[in-house]
């Protein structure tokens, strides 16, 4: 397969320190350069990184005819907008989660996008917009780690999963950090409340039906500091999840079974060089004696996240998943802040 050129948006730590470094691994993958509002601030990222081209602006990266993904790691406010001007650009992106600050911003996106699973490449789209590749950057739906534990709940290792667990924090007190700006959409729920979603709808396969919240904001800041959620997926399954931006750093996901239950080693944040662990469990003794271990190699999740968008830019596989997947994400997120007004279980719209 021809490399597939890559354009990055900012120098967003993200992007400098996982993602691009993941992405230059992978031999589908060619990251051309970087852009920043200042060109030295982008020369320096790209004299550290090793890439070929600095863009003084973000306008110049689009208009780079050689780029055809384009990076989009800006703050969560940035998402829609520029992921628009990109795609009507002509260009693909992988743009970082949350897609937008609420689902009613996606339909814009949508209007230059395919639906999921398409494999469709470019086509012509209402006026001038091409249609272009969008998707959602959750690395986790890549991991070796998720996809082997989806394969022992699909085949019953736990019984019938109806629980899941799950807790994602850390501390984070800078008034700078843009984590800490409620008008940029910060906060824990969006910055990463959104992975225990998405794991509650990739190990049920299904989308919830109604969600409650509880959620505590920060004096100052704004912004929800302690948000814990429940989602009601029908038939009996339950997702609770806890997340903080501060509290202690700490991460878990745990799927229980009336068999057992199975439990993932750093779910999010999987180190690329450490084994990955999938622990069954099935609760004959509270001491884990009992306990089975899957050990996985050690890969990168952002580069296996990059090679499946590369491939369905080139219309080797379908899109792994779109706009109406994202629609759905950001409809629960807003669905859980709707429920810390009213106090009250909230459907998605």
């Amino acid at each position: 397969m021809k490399k597939v050129v890559w354009g990055i948006l900012s120098t967003a730590n993200i992007g400098v320190k996982k993602v691009i470094p993941a992405l230059m691994r992978s031999d589908l993958i060619r990251v051309k350069g970087l852009a920043s509002r200042n060109l030295e601030s982008a020369q320096a990222a790209v004299d550290k990184l090793g890439l070929e081209r600095a863009y003084g602006s973000y306008e110049d990266l689009l208009a780079d005819p050689e780029i055809e993904v384009i990076y989009n790691p800006l703050p969560n406010h940035l998402h829609v907008p520029m992921t628009l001007a990109a795609a009507r650009a002509g260009k693909h992106v992988l743009c970082e989660k949350p897609m937008a600050l609420k689902a009613s911003e996606i339909d814009e996106l949508a209007k230059v996008s395919p639906p999921s699973s398409s494999g469709l490449d470019r086509q012509t789209a209402v006026g001038q917009t091409k249609r272009t590749h969008i998707m959602e950057a959750f690395m986790v739906r890549h991991s070796l780690q998720w996809l082997e534990a989806r394969r022992l709940i699909r085949e019953g290792a736990i019984g019938q999963a109806q629980v899941i667990q799950s807790q994602f924090s850390y501390n984070n007190t800078d008034p700078h950090n843009i984590r800490n700006k409620v008008e940029w959409g910060g906060g824990g729920l969006m910055d990463i409340g959104c992975y225990p979603i998405v794991a509650g709808r990739f190990f049920f396969e299904a989308d919830p039906l109604r969600v409650m919240a509880l959620i505590s904001r920060d004096k100052t800041f704004g912004t929800d500091t302690i948000t814990s959620g429940l989602l009601d997926f029908g038939a009996g399954r339950h997702l609770t999840f806890a997340v903080s931006t501060c509290l202690a750093s700490a991460q878990s996901v745990t799927v229980f079974g009336d068999k057992g239950r199975l439990s993932l080693s750093i779910p999010f944040n999987q180190p690329p060089e450490a084994p990955q662990i999938v622990t069954i469990d099935d609760g004959q003794t509270l001491t884990g004696a009992t306990a089975v271990t899957h050990t996985l190699q050690a890969s990168n999740q952002y580069t296996l996240m990059g090679e499946a968008f590369c491939r369905a830019v080139r219309g080797e596989t379908d899109l792994p998943y779109g706009m109406d997947d994202a629609r759905t994400n950001m409809k629960i997120i807003d669905a859980l802040f709707r429920s810390e007004t009213s106090g009250a279980w909230e459907a998605l719209d």
